[in-house]
């Protein structure tokens, strides 16, 4: 299992959320207390946003915490949205082309959770990719490969219905696996001025998942953990909900995959 953190509001420094906290995203990798996996030791990545509408990513293979660059560029970039994660793998590659963020055109998208059975039909799974986005498959994550189904479903003009039948359509793959668990999703993908955040499982065992708006930031913080430990305003997001920021609103919609 991983950790994630994600931003959308008035610009902020990215270390705001990554790295200044009591419990921030880089303590989360070395001590998360809300998933199976305190250690979140196999990468890291970032995507953030400025003036053009792709984002930038920054993505390594090293523990979060031991990687100084990520500090420096995190106390020295302002940003309106970003999303970042560390990784604990469930069995792929520690690689750069594994760590998340993964990005298409304006969009970037990460995933926390597992796929029941997944090294047993990474094949099939690659099947079920578009041939107009398979370019873009460089790693072998399951998280990759769902982010690129839903592309392949229409992402880019139905977010979450995209991402509801691409999720339904690797937790059939799990299914049939009979590997439990078949799905654990807790996500977040942004195009820059929208922040979507997804809790889902086939189980009772969705991935943690809380939001809070913050007055003085004028901003949206999505996380699997709270920043600061005891902290008021977390909302913690409902189990099969998914969850839509655009400025200083939220609409909580269900989020229930199904192939039919």
């Amino acid at each position: 299992m991983c950790r994630w953190a994600a931003y959308l509001g008035a610009p902020i420094f990215i270390e705001d959320l990554v790295t200044k906290p009591g419990h921030s995203l880089i303590v989360q990798s070395r001590a998360a207390e809300e998933c199976k996996t305190a250690i979140n030791a196999d990468g890291f990545g970032l995507a953030w946003y400025h003036a053009r509408a792709e984002p930038g990513l920054y993505r390594d293979v090293f523990p979060a915490w031991s990687d100084p660059n990520l500090k420096a560029l995190c106390a020295q970039v302002k940003s309106h949205a970003f999303i970042a994660h560390v990784r604990a793998s469930t069995g792929t590659a520690i690689s750069r082309n594994n760590c998340h963020p993964f990005t298409y055109g304006r969009f970037s998208f990460v995933h926390n959770g597992q796929v029941g059975g997944y090294d047993g039909f990474r094949k099939a799974a690659d099947m079920m990719i578009d041939e107009a986005y398979y370019p873009h498959r460089k790693g072998a994550t399951d998280s990759e490969a769902l982010f690129l189904i839903a592309l392949g479903e229409g992402l880019e003009a139905d977010p979450i219905g995209a991402m509801a039948r691409a999720v339904a359509k690797m937790e059939q793959l799990g299914r049939d696996s009979g590997v439990l668990p078949y799905m654990r999703f807790s996500a977040a993908l942004c195009d820059g001025e929208r922040l979507y955040a997804f809790r889902y499982a086939s189980d009772d065992k969705s991935p943690t998942l809380y939001h809070r708006w913050s007055t003085s930031r004028q901003g949206w913080a999505v996380v699997s953990e709270p920043l600061v430990d005891g902290e008021g305003g977390w909302t913690a997001q409902a189990a099969g909900s998914a969850c839509l920021f655009e400025g200083d609103r939220v609409e909580h919609v269900s989020f229930a995959p199904s192939l039919s």
